[in-house]
């Protein structure tokens, strides 16, 4: 018997599920183990830093940057629950997981980037507020209700999943185990469930619902925002005012068009490649550019970690 399932009555379980998607070690799994170990120590090195430099420049605690600091503390273990687990499989043999670890994998990936998907639209109320209500700014964002909103953008993060994998943890699974995907997700992991699945489509409709709720606030936030800072006079005064947003806005592009593609398809289905590269857009590519978009384009970041690592030597 495989030993990757056991005899429950008179049907199989399965115990571990099989990445299918991963290359061969001898097919050149190791070239691309590599450059994946260098962006993931790339991810968790800048996201850290970012961290850290917000934390001890004073200049440094306003809600915009605070917000920053969160989501970079966020990207740190968003990418941690799935890129560890690809570099293993890039260079293993068996590129199995086990069902439980599977479903843990899904529950922390999911809470996470639905956390980070509230905080963005926190972010984005943020500089709407900044930009287009600036004499109110202060009274209206107040240390107070930053915390609150992060505190909202994990609670709703945490929770909203839960249920679901509730639900997926009573399902049995007998059949085939191949995961044709980098990691866990809902439809690769109930497509092979060995009964009804039909309730996915509430679940993809609720996904939809909460993603598309999170795109309208944050872009027509940023909408209001561009009419507001065309309507500035001087071109230096744009100029300035854009700088601040076009970093929020470059992230919010990335993160919400990568997932869109993945999880606002609906019936439409594409190849593995396709879904491979989709996955690995919103998974690698995006927490490796966040680090870069909120330094090299900022400033004041970039002067706060001059002087950081100025102070450590």
């Amino acid at each position: 018997m495989d030993d990757t399932r056991t005899e429950i009555g008179n049907q199989t379980a399965v115990t571990e599920f099989f990445f299918s998607a991963f290359p061969d070690l001898e097919e050149g799994g190791l070239l691309f183990f590599i450059p994946l170990l260098l962006i993931y120590g790339f991810i968790i090195t800048g996201n850290l830093v970012i961290f850290i430099v917000i934390q001890l420049d004073e200049a440094l605690h306003t809600p915009m940057y605070f917000f920053i600091s969160v989501l970079s503390f966020l990207e740190i273990w968003y990418t941690t629950t799935t890129i560890p687990k690809m570099l293993t499989n890039l260079i293993s043999v068996q590129k199995t997981i086990s069902v439980a670890g599977c479903l843990l994998q899904m529950y922390f990936f999911h809470s996470l980037g639905i956390s980070e998907g509230c905080l963005l639209t926190a972010m984005a109320i943020d500089r709407y507020i900044a930009i287009c209500k600036p004499l109110h700014y202060p009274t209206i964002v107040t240390p107070r209700l930053c915390a609150q909103l992060t505190a909202g953008s994990c609670l709703c993060g945490f929770l909203l999943v839960l249920p679901e994998i509730v639900w997926i943890s009573t399902l049995p699974f007998c059949g085939p185990n191949q995961i044709h995907q980098i990691f866990c997700d809902f439809t690769p992991v109930l497509n092979l469930a060995c009964t009804d699945t039909s309730l996915i489509v509430i679940v993809d409709a609720i996904h939809a619902a909460e993603i598309l709720a999170s795109f309208l606030i944050i872009a027509l936030s940023y909408v209001r925002v561009i009419l507001v800072i065309l309507s500035i006079p001087s071109v230096e005064g744009r100029h300035k005012a854009f700088s601040t947003c076009a970093a929020h806005i470059a992230v919010f592009l990335l993160f919400f068009g990568s997932v869109s593609l993945m999880y606002l398809r609906f019936s439409a289905t594409y190849s593995v490649f396709w879904d491979t590269a989709i996955a690995v857009t919103f998974v690698v590519l995006a927490p490796f550019l966040n680090p870069i978009i909120y330094s090299l384009r900022n400033k004041d970041m970039k002067e706060a970690i001059r002087k950081f690592f100025c102070s450590q030597k």
